[in-house]
Order: C-alpha cells, then structure tokens, then sequence
C-alpha cells in the first residue's frame, strides 16, 4: 500500500523543503544535494520497513541523520533548517500515506497508529541530528581550544617569537594579531565562564594550572567596564597593556597579582589591575628576603612582651609615616601627644643611631611594611 508511493513522496519533500526551508533554497547538488536526497530517501525506506517490522530497528542507518546533523554545523549553519526540512517531510509523508491509507479502507485506529509513528520517527531523526550536529561542535571547539592553547604559549614564550613564526599559529586560532594587549588571570574554574561574557577576538587557554586570557586593546573605551562585568565577584587580576612581543612581562604581573590575592597580600575582589599595586606585589615576591631582612631590622623589638612587641611595631609604622612628628603620631595612633614623645623615646632606646641612618630607615620601613603585606 504504503511502497509503491515511496517515490512520489520523495520527489514532493524534496520539492517542498527547497520552496519552503529558506536555508535550503539552492539547487541540491553536489555534497550537500547528495545529503538531503539521501536523507529522504533513508528516511521512507526506514519508516516503510518499522511498519513491517516495529522491533527491528534502525541500526546502523541513523548515521545518515548524524552526519546530517555534523554537516549543518560544519556548513556553518544551526539546526534551524534540518528541523524544519523534517517537519516538512513529515507533514507530506502524512498526508500520502493517510490517503493511500484510506483508499485502502483502514479503520481509524490503525490511521491514528500511523500518525502517531509519523512523528514518533520524525523526532528521533532530529535527535539523531542534534547529537551530531553536537559532536561536531564538541570537537571544533576542542580543536579551536588547542589552537588558542598552542597560539597563547608561543605569545608568552621568552625569547618572544618572530613574526614569521607566530603568524601561522593566529590563523590556526584566526585570531587577528594585534599590536597591544593585556591578559587576565583567573582560577581555572572561572577561565571558561569569565570568557563566555568576552568578545570574540579574545583568546584563552591554560598556563600552568591558571586560567589565561588574553585581551587586544583592553585599555580601549568601554573595555574595563566590560571586564569587570565578566569576572563579578570572582579572584581576577588585569596585567598591564603592552606590545605584544612584551605580553609575557604582563602575564608575569597578572600571575603575581592573583597569587598576591589569593595569599591575601593584596585585599581585593573581582577584578584587580596588577599595575595599581606594584608596591604590593614587590614586597610580595620578595617576601623571603623580606622576612629575612625583619628578623634582622626588626630584632631590638624581639625582648619585649607580646603588647609591647605589638605596640611597638605600630609606633614605628607611625614613626616612618610621620618623619618622627609626635604629634602627627598621636593622631595616627590615637594617643596623647606625650605618650607619643614617650614611646619616640622608647624606639631610640631600643633602635639607637640607626633610626637616623637613611639606608637603615629604608630596610627597616621595608621589613615593617613586608610584616604588613606578608
């Protein structure tokens, strides 16, 4: 009943899906023709074969329908026109069938069956479709992944690459090289998130267990606020915009800053510029000589009892901030201004002449400050 129509069907979806499927409006020929007339006519020949036999099922036909669904993606194309190519061959297919069907005098039941295994079939085509068109997108973006990954470690390499060497790897990722930019760096859990909110020129990748982002024109209007935006709440820091054959000094000072914050030598959250807090970020990575140079700067203070210990290094502080002024302490501190002479007296008994010496004011204002940071 249903066969000898098989033909005829084909030919009006075909003809139907080119009038109606506006991203299939061209002539069906060479790969892509090859695939929708084969997707037809797989798709009749399934179905004819289910009805006689509903337990048999596909097999190894749905990779037609899988590789319908690769190709849409590898064309450049959503979902939007198989999808509606197969609701156009379902709603033909129905219509054929329901009146050769009637013709041969069968009861509604069995029509409703029909209908019903019409559409049933319909959506396992483009489920069949959706989980190709899937892989296909999972593996060009694994593919487009390992290119940034590639293009980004030949950016931070030292000694930087030559123009040569490098152009090559940005149309691998097409990325368009630019004369400046910044990168970002985050924890690895956020690096894909934060670049979801990004444009599309900006390229990211893993560098030694840290997410890296790197950012063309990123000093350009409107680009802090955008990065802000993106990072939110997240442990973020903003390298400084540089040449590009210097993007490696930038990413060195984006690193340092987000381990600053994270060792909380730097109280921040979201997004953090590294080049608002180099001080910060030099006592930070010199903290052992730091800490070396306070055990030695700072022994005089080592004798006295806990609250002295403490009250003394804050008097110090106080002392270096306000050139010795002890009523400029007094404020600072919220003290009396005698207490105040009494304790500047107190730190030239325990630090004597070197408080006057200007390269042992300089270590010891660093081994006070590193104590801070550190």
């Amino acid at each position: 009943m249903v066969e000898p129509e098989l033909p005829a069907v084909a030919a009006e979806i075909l003809e139907t899906i080119g009038r109606e499927v506006p991203g299939y409006a061209m002539p069906l020929e060479g790969s892509f023709g090859r695939g929708v007339h084969r997707g037809v006519a797989e798709a009749l020949r399934q179905f004819v074969g289910l009805i006689r036999n509903p337990d048999a099922g596909r097999g190894p036909s749905r990779s037609v329908y899988v590789s319908l669904g690769r190709g849409e993606f590898e064309s450049g194309r959503t979902l939007d026109s198989l999808q509606a190519a197969y609701r156009v061959g379902a709603r033909i297919a129905w219509r054929r069938i329901a009146a050769a069907s009637l013709e041969a005098d069968l009861d509604g039941k069995t029509l409703s069956l029909l209908a019903e295994s019409i559409f049933v079939y319909i959506n396992e085509l483009s489920s069949d479709s959706t989980e190709g068109y899937a892989e296909a997108q999972s593996e060009g973006l694994g593919e487009r992944l390992r290119h940034e990954r590639d293009l980004i470690a030949a950016l931070l390499r030292h000694p930087p690459m030559a123009g040569t060497e490098i152009h090559p790897l940005c149309a691998a990722a097409g990325w368009q090289l630019p004369e400046r930019a910044s990168t970002l760096s985050c924890h690895e859990r956020d690096l894909a998130e934060i670049t979801r909110f990004l444009p599309i020129e900006v390229i990211s990748a893993m560098v030694d267990a840290t997410g890296c982002i790197v950012i063309p024109d990123a000093a350009g209007p409107g680009r802090l606020r955008l990065l802000r935006k993106a990072v939110g709440g997240r442990s973020a820091s903003l390298g400084p915009e540089m040449a590009i054959s210097e993007l490696r000094t930038s990413w060195r000072l984006a690193g340092s800053a987000l381990r600053a914050i994270e060792a909380g030598a730097i109280r921040s959250s979201g997004l953090t510029r590294a080049d608002e807090h180099l001080a910060d970020l030099a006592l930070f990575e010199s903290r052992d000589l730091i800490s070396r140079l306070g055990r030695s700067r700072l022994a005089p203070l080592e004798n006295l009892t806990p609250n002295a210990k403490s009250r003394m290094a804050e008097t110090t502080a106080a002392w270096l901030d306000h050139r010795g002024n002890a009523a400029e302490m007094a404020r600072a501190l919220h003290i009396h201004p005698q207490t105040a002479r009494y304790r500047v007296a107190r730190l030239r008994e325990l630090f004597g002449d070197s408080l006057d010496d200007p390269r042992s004011r300089f270590e010891l204002e660093l081994a006070i400050r590193g104590k801070e940071t550190v």
